[in-house]
């Protein structure tokens, strides 16, 4: 057979591939030519930013403003924290005043001696221990220093609902670090009310020249738990561990026991580290922080095992401790209603507010 016609298609097969493969190395050689070419435009091109040169300068103009003006704000807000005298958090004056009105507490301060209250019970806690009893609306209560200088943690609950107790916290905000002669105690939320006013506090501190005053609501109360922290060992006589045992025999439990009045102990902060700091209770033989129940309570009160707390917890020693003695007295006036009554004055009522929250 004749082999020229496969001859011809081979070739023409072959010449075409010859073509083929120069288009394909053109358009390699040329793709990279131009690939190399982009890259050195790339290399040659300054940085740009992403936005137009118009829109830059604006937008860089407005944030450098708004962070000098932030910093500026700042240490304008920094001077005017330091140049602006305290401010009381709480308008005070906007809470309900004591039903009864101020003349009637204040001549409470005077009831016992001039015979107008009686004696109805008594009780001693000893010491390294704690006692509880219970005062009902309107009968008066007082720690007694009646030994020797000796301080007192104390808490208190509504006497049907020990759910609510004594805030101390609200009790700060409100009137101070430490309370005396016409301040109350607060209860917890949801009830926030009055559980107790101060109607004479024999003592009478007022603030000494390190900031110190008596009958702190900052100190919370000495603990085992932090003991332990400091010292390594176990100790079972302090405060809250002397008031939950009362508790327990109340029929309350340890999440019962709550942050106290510390009853003539006197406290401050440093000035320079602003550390809860104490001195050497000023209480003596006869002195007594004295109470009106706003509601029917329970009271319960620890002889701290720090004595008069002139030595620092957790610093060794063996404080001397003394026991505290508590009274309650019964007002009444010569025609058998309660002097209360006839003031005007009525047990305290539980917070108003809806706790709708928002919900």
């Amino acid at each position: 057979s004749d082999p020229r016609p496969t001859m011809n298609i081979f070739c023409r097969s072959t010449a075409l591939a010859l073509r083929q493969k120069r288009l394909c190395s053109n358009v390699v050689i040329r793709s990279s030519l131009q690939r190399q070419q982009r890259l050195n435009s790339l290399r040659e091109t300054r940085p740009r930013p992403l936005l137009l040169q118009s829109s830059r300068r604006t937008f860089g103009t407005t944030t450098t403003t708004h962070n000098n003006k932030n910093m500026a704000d700042d240490e304008d807000r920094r001077e005017l924290a330091r140049r602006t005298k305290p401010i009381p958090c709480y308008a005070v004056e906007q809470i309900p005043k004591k039903l009864g009105g101020d003349e009637l507490y204040a001549s409470l301060a005077t009831v016992v001696a001039s015979g107008k209250a009686k004696l109805i019970h008594e009780v001693e806690i000893p010491p390294y221990d704690a006692r509880s009893w219970v005062v009902k609306a309107g009968q008066i209560w007082r720690i007694v220093c009646h030994k020797g200088p000796q301080v007192a943690d104390m808490n208190c609950w509504s006497l049907t609902n020990p759910s609510e107790r004594f805030y101390s916290s609200k009790t700060r905000q409100i009137h101070a670090t430490h309370l005396t002669t016409g301040d109350r105690l607060w209860s917890n939320m949801p009830y926030v009310r009055p559980l107790a006013t101060i109607v004479h506090d024999t003592i009478a501190y007022g603030w000494d020249e390190d900031g110190a005053g008596v009958h702190d609501v900052i100190g919370s109360r000495c603990d085992p738990y932090t003991n332990f922290l400091m010292t390594g060992n176990e100790k079972h006589t302090c405060c809250h561990s002397n008031l939950l045992r009362q508790a327990r025999r109340d029929g309350l439990t340890e999440e019962d026991v709550h942050d106290v009045l510390n009853v003539f102990m006197c406290t401050g902060f440093t000035k320079d580290t602003h550390q809860y700091f104490t001195k050497p209770s000023p209480v003596q033989v006869g002195d007594y922080l004295e109470f009106l129940a706003e509601t029917d309570l329970r009271v319960s009160a620890s002889t701290c095992p720090q004595g008069d707390v002139s030595i620092a917890c957790g610093a060794g020693g063996e404080p001397v401790v003394y026991p505290l003695k508590a009274e309650v007295y019964e007002l009444t006036s010569e025609n058998g209603d309660t002097m209360l009554e006839d003031a005007g004055w009525k047990p305290s009522s539980v917070n108003g507010y809806s706790r709708n929250h928002g919900l």
